[in-house]
């Protein structure tokens, strides 16, 4: 049985899988995937903007397919790729419509099916519990309906994948778990019983939520679980409505990034509001670096009995100053800068500079004997895991003033630093802990990406009181800074701006969702913490955007609707009106300031 090691790089032995040309899992490399967001109908306009992506390097291309007249029009746009001399595997997008599914499935080499909407509830507008009786009549209706499904994808070598959204859970999951990992980890299994008992093996999964910790530890949920009954599915990774720009890129790599480094995912796409072809090279960048830790030795550590990776609880610390305790993670700046947000701490000359000026100072590991005689009430103490000696250990407990910042240069630095953290969980060490990455990077893409992976995952796992961000090469000190709290807003840990929950766009799109992102973002960025949904239609608007404070959704062309949370409070507006709408909608909740 598999089992993630923290400490070194282990791919996940999957199962292969054909899609088409293209064969995923077991040691082929991660594919990197993207989906077109023209009208499947649009027959030339899919096919250009096929080529595009996969000009931009995809290996999959996925189109959304509503109903039978789109499965047709499939069909002509893979016959004129075929006839141009493109051979990408194309995927089949469905929401709702099992008919569309029989029929497109004969036409293409991948059809997505979501469980919680393949078919209707038994119980729709019955709020009452589900009994077991009624539990497993729908599960019966299931497989009456998928089982046809299946023996057309056997007929035409048709792979799937079983795609859960937490967005759209069936009624009757949501009524048995709840809003919660197991509900959808409940939900795919049931579809994979039934695919393994039919003896159908060309499956891909995915599990995918807006909520970077819950998609995390939902995917890890997964895996276990069908570990467990010896199912070895390959796995294709996302994180839904990640947004656009430094938002986008950063939500993703958090997500992403740290289910690769627990090597866990055989494809991947970056779901960018942004054109479709935008999404390879970010996609391609951040599997060749999780790559990178291929063949690394393993460090020599003890993985932590009080650890767990499937539910979020954060590491016990002791308060010193505003660091550690109940405080929210903080933010350290390498210098001073011109800063949007600004920095809790600022590395100067000869120390580290609080938001008041006050300096305190920063020791390392060598200096270890000359802590006592310093009176500062926040210590600063630089360290790397192999400085983590018994003497230092024992100074790290008996202290209730010092300030751990951690560092590695080990090519495998999350691991290192992972082992850092388990050894003062196993040693019952609760002293805050800033985690520490410097890179020399002159493309802030590339930083945004590296960054998010090698911090991220600390954050979703509840370790780290802090980040300190380092680069040495020729991007702006707020620009860093940006990324730092752009890493803690992406793992929930700390809001300190908007945060903008928006659909990467597809066939399904109501309206042109990069120009609405950036026209309700120039009216509402100054609202620091609220959350604000923008989707481009309702298939899996209401659903992501649960926990968001505010939703724009697309709800037919031109008209939009809009939510306060989960509730419509107002349908079917004219577009050109809607953002005025949504603003006097937040201000009429008392949620605006000038």
């Amino acid at each position: 049985m598999w089992k993630v090691n923290p400490f070194k790089y282990n791919r996940r032995p999957s199962a292969a899988v054909n899609i088409g040309n293209v064969q995923l899992g077991a040691n082929n490399a991660v594919r990197v995937q993207s989906m077109a967001n023209t009208d499947t109908n649009d027959i030339e306009g899919s096919v250009n903007q096929c080529i595009r992506i996969v000009d931009a390097g995809a290996d999959i291309v996925r189109f959304t397919t509503q109903g039978v007249r789109e499965a047709e029009s499939l069909k002509v746009i893979h016959t004129n790729l075929r006839d141009k001399g493109i051979t990408v595997p194309l995927v089949a997008d469905i929401h709702f419509n099992a008919n569309a599914a029989d029929v497109v499935a004969r036409h293409v080499e991948k059809v997505r099916i979501n469980p919680g909407n393949y078919v209707g509830s038994i119980k729709i507008g019955d709020n009452s519990d589900y009994t077991d009786a009624e539990f497993e009549t729908e599960y019966q209706k299931i497989r009456s309906r998928f089982i046809p499904f299946l023996n057309i994808c056997k007929e035409h070598n048709t792979a799937i994948r079983i795609g859960v959204n937490h967005g759209s859970l069936s009624e009757r999951m949501m009524n048995r778990f709840g809003d919660t990992s197991r509900g959808m980890v409940e939900s795919c299994m049931e579809f994979l019983r039934i695919c393994r008992e039919q003896n159908f093996h060309d499956v891909v999964i995915s599990m995918k939520t807006s909520n970077t910790v819950m998609m995390v530890q939902t995917v890890r949920l997964l895996v276990d679980e069908m570990e467990k009954e010896d199912l070895h599915y390959p796995l294709h990774l996302g994180v839904t409505e990640a947004g656009d720009g430094e938002d986008g890129r950063i939500k993703s790599a958090v997500g992403i990034g740290a289910l690769l480094l627990d090597g866990i995912g055989d494809t991947i796409r970056v779901s960018l509001s942004e054109e479709p072809e935008a999404e390879i090279p970010v996609g391609r960048f951040l599997v060749s670096y999780i790559e990178d830790r291929m063949n690394v030795d393993a460090i020599d550590a003890e993985e932590s009995n009080n650890y767990n990776r499937y539910e979020y609880s954060r590491r016990i610390t002791h308060q010193v100053g505003n660091i550690g305790g109940e405080n929210v993670p903080l933010v350290i700046a390498p210098r001073d800068g011109g800063f949007a947000t600004i920095p809790d701490f600022m590395c100067v000359e000869n120390g580290i500079m609080n938001a008041e000026g006050k300096i305190f100072s920063v020791f390392k590991s060598s200096e270890i004997d000359q802590l006592s005689a310093c009176k500062d009430e926040i210590k600063f103490l630089k360290l790397s895991y192999s400085d983590l000696t018994e003497e230092v250990l024992k100074t790290l407990t008996e202290s209730n003033n010092l300030v751990v910042l951690l560092s590695t240069n080990h090519k495998n630095g999350v691991g290192e630093q992972r082992a850092f953290f388990h050894k003062l969980l196993n040693n019952n060490c609760k002293v805050p802990v800033i985690i520490s990455r410097k890179y020399a990077e002159n493309d802030i893409e590339k930083l945004q990406i590296k960054s998010a992976t090698d911090l991220g995952v600390f954050f979703i796992d509840g370790f780290g009181d802090g980040i300190f961000l380092e680069n040495e090469g020729k991007i702006s000190i707020e620009a860093i800074n940006s990324v730092a709290f752009g890493i803690l807003q992406a793992t929930r840990v700390r809001i300190t701006k908007t945060e903008f929950i928006s659909c990467p766009s597809c066939g399904r799109t109501m309206f042109n969702l990069q120009t609405v992102i950036a026209r309700i973002k120039a009216r509402t960025s100054h609202l620091k913490g609220l959350k604000i949904g923008i989707m481009g239609c309702i298939v899996n608007g209401p659903g992501e955007m649960a926990d968001a404070d505010y939703g724009y959704v697309g709800a037919g062309r031109g008209k939009v609707s809009l939510y306060k949370k989960k509730e419509c409070v107002e349908r079917n507006i004219a577009e050109d009106e809607a953002v005025e709408k949504l603003i006097d909608l937040i201000k009429l909740n008392g949620d605006w300031h000038e």
